[in-house]
């Protein structure tokens, strides 16, 4: 078992992450613990990605990875990216697993794979052998645009909140469109996250190189004041400025985009 208190990185990774407005945000909202406030249209974030070869980790070894989350407000990372809540964590690795575990992350077994074949790539994470999740999306080329930061990911431990700061490094690809994403069970508790239909997308990319590290270590979270997360309020938010909505084209195509 590696160390949970020693950090890792992964290079070059093929990466798809992107994040939605829920079809059921009280469902959304019941997955955040007390004292973290979600954002009020409880935006979802997904990320898919494999790392193809052990080469590409310090200690990890090849595996693929789903996880999934709740954004939050209060908790941005140093620079101003949103902080976020783990949901969901579905490694093919028991190493990668057993790592996460041990840090607070709600590690289970799952398996993700990414096809691209010309500008259409599809991303699919599987659980016990069935799909969970199917992402189409539309894609180009690298380019020479840098995407880079910090991300802070809050898990629980032995009931104490731990703030974790993920720093990264991606190189997108343009042009980059989500078409659709499909939640394929009903009976997983994942499906509490799906998509509404039609689709809106507040950000996103794809890229076939995304590099990252775990910290050394976490540091407690104390939040700033109550949070009450079971209900929204009487207006829900309105889709973010500039969100993506699906394609018309696909929207008659007939494909399911959402739930």
């Amino acid at each position: 078992m590696l160390d949970p208190t020693a950090p890792q990185i992964v290079v070059q990774c093929r990466t798809l992450s992107f994040s939605w407005l829920p079809a059921d945000p009280d469902a959304v909202a019941a997955l955040v613990p007390a004292g973290l406030r979600p954002r009020p249209d409880r935006q979802v974030f997904l990320s898919q990605y494999v790392v193809d070869d052990e080469t590409q980790t310090s200690g990890f070894g090849a595996y693929s990875l789903t996880y999934l989350g709740v954004t939050l407000v209060g908790a941005d990372a140093p620079g101003g990216h949103p902080g976020g809540w783990w949901t969901h964590y579905l490694a093919s690795s028991p190493r990668v697993r057993q790592y996460a575990v041990a840090r607070g992350a709600p590690a289970a077994p799952g398996r993700t794979s990414i096809d691209v074949r010309g500008d259409r790539l599809t991303a699919v994470t599987e659980a016990d052998g069935r799909p969970l999740i199917r992402s189409r999306c539309q894609v180009g080329d690298t380019g020479t645009r840098i995407r880079s930061g910090l991300n802070r990911i809050l898990t629980t431990r032995d009931g104490r909140l731990l703030s974790g700061i993920y720093p990264f490094l991606a190189e997108p690809v343009t042009p980059f469109e989500v078409e659709s994403v499909e939640f394929l069970d009903p009976g997983h508790p994942v499906y509490a996250l799906r998509p509404a239909n039609p689709l809106t997308i507040d950000w996103g990319f794809y890229t076939p190189r995304a590099s990252f590290a775990y910290p050394g270590g976490l540091s407690s979270w104390e939040p700033d004041e109550p949070a009450e997360v079971g209900r929204l309020p009487e207006e829900p938010a309105p889709a973010p400025a500039g969100g993506q909505k699906v394609p018309a084209r696909r929207a008659r195509s007939g494909l399911p985009s959402g739930s």
